[in-house]
């Protein structure tokens, strides 16, 4: 097929946008109680690492998980593999309303929605594969982690709205219909819009065959290219996952209102670098200077978090570390895609995401055993070695045009 008998679908955009809606469905399920943590430990009668367990949760079955939902999404196809997730959302999001009195159903719930979120969140580098030319993948793959972002920032900010105070403390349940019901409409919505792939593929033939899945993993692993890149994420995105989970001790001078300020801008700082970054991306049609800059630039907020006390400055800091090391990932992920091609990009993204999730549980730990300053320091030092990383990276996408 040449260049001249492709045809690109308006539907791609139907596809990408009941992908939006349940990844963000999935995040906000992920962190239903990390903002309300203090009345779910009332609501629930238990201890705040009880409902911490409740967010650990995905990170510990996204470990297990990750490379068997690649598997089916590259072996039974795109649809089949996101019907997957949908289908568990659905009916574990409902579990944990209808159970939401009873702590052990909803952590029976919680477990159910963690194994859909990686049939969800792997999916991103293929539906741009099935239904996105080339040029526009990385803006597929940035909004697709934009609504990951969304949610999160749903979670942590609608949630305390939605739960009302009664003469008996907190009442969780409504909270947890409402985010029950959207967990089933997303479910619909993936039934009866996704379709595996277009009539005719976005891009040339030689650009379509896949590796089996199998075969696809031990060749990412001898990739020279895709070693460095996972050696990158699992520094950049382990750091962002800790930054993330213990922005509480970081802002430790701020009140509890400004610290939440805190991780919401950087949380907005990811969203604008999500739709920023890839989209000058596809434009230029490059990949690595965006990686060298953004590792470059999320050091400035790194510093800052690290050494500012006030609340401006470090508001700044969160801003700037959230644009470059949120607004980067999609690109990544594209890049990662490219690199191992034949491999199915599901199968890659997944890889790339475990190594991420892996290094998130160690770097928690070691701020905890180390202290949050000299684990901070230690983050600047990894970050300065993921900039050599990042130079030593080749460009990916002239072999794609």
């Amino acid at each position: 097929m040449n260049k001249t008998e492709i045809k690109i679908y308006p539907y791609r955009w139907v596809i990408l946008a009941v992908y939006f809606f349940i990844s963000a469905i999935i995040q906000i399920q992920w962190l239903t109680f990390a903002s309300v943590s203090s009345a779910a430990q009332e609501f629930y009668q238990t201890s705040a690492l009880r409902i911490d367990f409740l967010s650990i949760i995905y990170m510990l079955v996204f470990i297990v998980m990750s490379i068997p939902a690649s598997y089916v999404i590259d072996t039974w196809g795109l649809r089949k593999g996101l019907i997957v997730g949908a289908v568990l959302t659905g009916v574990f999001g409902t579990m944990k309303a209808w159970g939401g009195n009873s702590l052990f159903l909803v952590t029976v719930a919680q477990i159910g929605l963690a194994v859909a979120q990686p049939f969800i969140l792997n999916a991103v580098t293929k539906v741009g594969a099935k239904w996105f030319p080339v040029e526009e993948r990385a803006t597929a793959a940035g909004i697709g982690t934009l609504a990951q972002y969304a949610g999160i920032i749903i979670a942590l900010a609608v949630t305390p709205m939605l739960i009302p105070e009664t003469g008996n403390g907190y009442n969780f349940v409504s909270m947890l219909w409402i985010y029950g019901a959207a967990s089933i409409l997303s479910a619909v919505l993936i039934l009866i819009f996704m379709r595996e792939e277009p009539p005719t593929p976005p891009s040339p033939d030689e650009f379509t065959e896949r590796d089996k899945p199998k075969v696809a993993i031990v060749d990412i692993f001898k990739n020279r290219e895709m070693q460095m890149l996972l050696l990158l994420f699992f520094i950049g995105l382990g750091i962002f996952n800790a930054v993330s989970t213990c922005i509480d001790q970081i802002c430790h001078t701020l009140t509890m209102d400004e610290t939440g300020m805190v991780g919401g801008i950087m949380l907005l700082g990811g969203v604008v670098g999500a739709v920023v970054l890839p989209t000058f991306s596809d434009k230029i049609r490059k990949r690595k200077p965006f990686l060298v800059i953004s590792m470059i630039m999320m050091l400035p907020g790194l510093v800052g978090l690290t050494f500012f006390t006030q609340f401006v400055p470090m508001l700044i800091s969160a801003f700037f570390f959230g644009f470059f090391i949120m607004g980067v990932g999609p690109i990544g992920f594209q890049f990662g895609a490219e690199k191992s091609y034949p491999a199915p990009e599901s199968t890659s993204q997944g890889i790339i995401l475990l190594a991420g999730q892996i290094s998130g549980i160690i770097f928690v730990f070691g701020v905890n055993k180390m202290g949050i300053l000299i684990a901070m320091i230690s983050f600047i030092v990894l970050t300065l070695f993921n900039v050599f990383i990042s130079t030593r990276l080749k460009e990916s996408m002239n072999r794609f045009l």
